[in-house]
């Protein structure tokens, strides 16, 4: 019976990453973007053509700086609006959006893009996660140039700021922004914190879960952090590379001291849903994070999505709850 449940329930995430797109693309970089890691160098030549790599390992030439970028996900808004760039297209918000955003038309989401918005604000560049490759065609034969990007990691975010910096040609702007950064990630990153508190990084919505590893954005600032992830093993999700199963036997085994929630929307629910998950199993109520109340959800906007300048916050969140794991 517990087999056809988590058949089920992997049926179910499979839709749930799906829909969170660019924050979180399991899609692995290529070699030839592994091989540009730490620079993309000087991209412009003598006539002013720009040349970027992106996370595909797609290299890409602008006859010149573009005058116009839509994007599709909140992180990657961030980031260009940082760098001060004419965004015409945004991702749809749920609510009342931010006073500078107003203005910005919205095109959709990752997994639900509105081509007809697109076309009406037909941008120059339009920035994507790799599963917007399906649709690249179409805007590509209108004259848009596609850039995909990821965020798997603390690094991904610091390298699309560097290569938003040379699309752009603000290069010296973005490495002031990622100078600023680091510098906050350095500081984060030696101050006195919780190391080897065992976690349990879990995402998912109501009904679907599934284990965030070391490769996954969270995963690397669980490490950053000074956390042990209890599931650094586990094997990964073939079409989620950063993900993993939920193997219960696992990790009663492990025996976590806190239990982390990840969840693109609706927090509460997921938690309310997840504890009535650990009901079911009566071997749940004897981990030690669940015995303690050390059962959290993280923040969305920082750990369900791409945070982009704001990766040095969502450190903060996961140092701080390190701590709380540990206080009893």
């Amino acid at each position: 019976m517990k087999k056809y449940i988590l058949a089920a329930v992997l049926s179910v995430c499979m839709t749930v990453l799906a829909a969170c797109g660019g924050t979180d693309s399991g899609e692995e970089v290529s070699a030839e973007k592994a091989g540009a890691k730490t620079s993309q160098s000087d991209n412009v030549n003598e006539n002013k053509e720009i040349e970027i790599t992106d996370a595909t390992g797609q290299k890409i030439t602008l006859e010149q700086a573009p005058k116009s970028v839509a994007v599709l996900s909140s992180g990657d808004l961030d980031m260009l609006l940082a760098l001060d760039a004419n965004v015409v297209g945004r991702p749809s918000s749920q609510g009342e959006p931010a006073a500078e955003l107003k203005d910005i038309q919205e095109i959709g989401n990752p997994h639900q893009p509105n081509f007809e918005k697109i076309a009406e604000v037909h941008p120059e560049v339009m920035i994507a996660s790799p599963s917007f490759k399906q649709f690249a065609a179409n805007l590509e034969a209108q004259g848009t140039k596609v850039v995909y990007t990821q965020a798997n990691s603390v690094e991904d975010i610091l390298q699309t700021i560097e290569m938003f910096g040379m699309m752009l040609g603000k290069s010296d702007e973005a490495q002031k922004v990622i100078a600023g950064l680091n510098e906050q990630l350095d500081a984060l990153a030696g101050a006195e914190s919780e190391n080897g508190v065992k976690t349990l990084l879990v995402y998912g919505a109501p009904g679907s879960y599934l284990v965030a590893l070391p490769s996954s954005l969270s995963g690397d600032l669980l490490e950053r952090a000074g956390g042990e992830n209890i599931a650094s093993d586990f094997p990964q999700e073939e079409k989620y590379p950063q993900y993993a199963s939920l193997s219960t036997e696992k990790i009663i085994e492990r025996n976590p001291e806190a239990v982390m929630l990840i969840t693109h929307g609706d927090p509460e629910g997921v938690k309310k849903a997840f504890e009535g998950e650990m009901d079911k199993n009566p071997a749940w109520k004897n981990l030690d994070a669940v015995k303690n109340g050390k059962v959290t959800v993280l923040p969305s906007h920082l750990f369900g999505t791409n945070p982009g300048t704001k990766v040095a916050d969502a450190l903060q969140v996961m140092n701080d709850s390190l701590k709380e794991a540990k206080s009893k």
